[in-house]
């Protein structure tokens, strides 16, 4: 009898045992109770919008006229002849908002040489001689155009040129090759007129005074010009 109830016991415990593993060997491989999903994350509220209204812009009617007409004044310095007044025409194309071709003409009048004034003898040149004309085809450059500020309201186009070319100048009863380069500034006043500054050095070869050389006569001009 007692030996019954042991083995009774034995078999209670032996079962008890074999249902405890069999639910620890479920939850060892992921065989159990599945676990719930993750509840989803909330997007918060988007603070940039993207529809943003767009304005009217109204650009401002710029002429597209590419050729320029001016007159200009200024001093030229004639080597061993002094300064004196100079004034001419000029007439560009521009080709593309950098790149212009012009042509100039212009004169002006030589005055004594210091050998003249000191000695007091007979002049080298007669006054038809004395008058200083030239004639120049050049090609310039826009190399850094912008935009001025007068006050808080208005701005205006300009910009800073470079500029060479060859000509022809009348002097002394001869006609002379010549070369000529320089630079200048150019201030848009509207849309049709602007004002400009030019400092040019003219070169060619005389040897009016009893050996040959290359002279530099130096020019500083102002100028008034119409696109049309």
């Amino acid at each position: 009898m007692e030996s019954r109830f042991r083995f009774l016991l034995l078999a209670v415990l032996l079962q008890a045992f074999a249902l405890s593993g069999c639910a620890a060997t479920k939850n060892l491989f992921g065989m159990g109770k599945k676990e719930s999903a993750p509840a989803p994350i909330e997007v918060p509220d988007q603070v940039i919008d993207p529809q943003v209204e767009r304005r009217d812009i109204k650009e401002p009617a710029i002429d597209t006229e590419d050729f320029e007409i001016g007159a200009f004044a200024g001093i030229l310095s004639i080597e061993d002849f002094g300064s004196d007044a100079v004034y001419g025409m000029r007439l560009a194309y521009h080709v593309t908002e950098g790149f212009f071709v012009e042509g100039t003409a212009a004169q002006s009048e030589a005055g004594l040489t210091s050998f003249e004034i000191l000695s007091g003898g007979a002049p080298i040149l007669s006054d038809d001689e004395r008058t200083y004309t030239y004639y120049n085809l050049n090609v310039g450059y826009n190399v850094l155009p912008g935009e001025s500020f007068i006050g808080d309201q208005r701005a205006y186009n300009n910009s800073l040129f470079l500029i060479a070319g060859l000509g022809s100048t009348r002097f002394a009863g001869d006609d002379r090759f010549s070369v000529n380069f320089g630079f200048g500034y150019r201030f848009v006043l509207n849309d049709s007129v602007s004002l400009r500054l030019d400092f040019r050095d003219h070169l060619y070869d005389i040897d009016l005074l009893g050996e040959e050389k290359t002279v530099h006569n130096l020019e500083g001009t102002l100028a008034l010009s119409v696109f049309f």
